[in-house]
């Protein structure tokens, strides 16, 4: 079973930009999102017993992140994985909504960006290295925390619901949730709800 954890808010999801590979340290808000992550987590720990194991991906955002989520479970975060790093958008990332649209006038229109950067990552890679981690985890039994990303996160939760590109885009990324995947069944676990963070990048 996996328990899917988007990083918490960064300084560049609070100005608007797309990080991709870029990274950000966490804010205030960040922090406190992660926090309650962890707590969440604890207690689900606590309720349902069993084997839990953190991955990361090898960011600094979601190192940190994982760290907050491992110390308020009280487990260390086995490994940061480069399968969960976050997608490459390429020539894209550090750039605002509002410069991508400058350079690609026809993404005005467009509810998401995620995937459509040309010169960035593919589906295919995405999906590959996305289904390969899940793949491995699922094997392994236990519960597996992924601590990832909007797009990693977007992908995982498509990929168990055999969702379409377009459906995919569609998807909300919180930074304040827990997604518990399961075979083909994605449920959302709700933390205490804290301010809103920016929207996904």
């Amino acid at each position: 079973m996996i328990y899917l954890i988007r990083h918490g808010q960064t300084e560049m999801n609070r100005t608007g930009r797309f990080q991709g590979r870029l990274d950000s340290p966490l804010t205030a808000l960040g922090e406190r999102q992660a926090r309650q992550v962890g707590a969440r987590l604890r207690a689900l720990a606590d309720e349902l017993g069993g084997d839990w194991a953190i991955d990361a991906s090898p960011l600094g955002r979601t190192r940190r992140t994982a760290q907050i989520i491992a110390e308020e479970m009280g487990l260390a975060v086995r490994r940061h994985d480069p399968r969960l790093a976050e997608v490459d958008f390429g020539p894209w990332e550090g750039l605002t909504r509002d410069e991508i649209v400058g350079l690609r006038p026809d993404l005005a229109d467009a509810k998401a960006f995620f995937l459509r950067c040309p010169d960035g990552e593919s589906f295919e890679a995405l999906s590959g290295r996305v289904r390969d981690w899940m793949d491995e985890a699922e094997a392994a039994g236990g519960r597996s925390v992924a601590v990832t990303h909007a797009g990693v996160g977007r992908m995982m939760r498509g990929l168990c619901l055999g969702l379409t590109l377009d459906e995919i885009r569609a998807l909300d990324t919180p930074q304040d949730v827990v997604f518990r995947l399961h075979g083909t069944a994605v449920e959302r676990i709700e933390c205490v709800a804290l301010p809103s963070a920016a929207p996904a990048r």
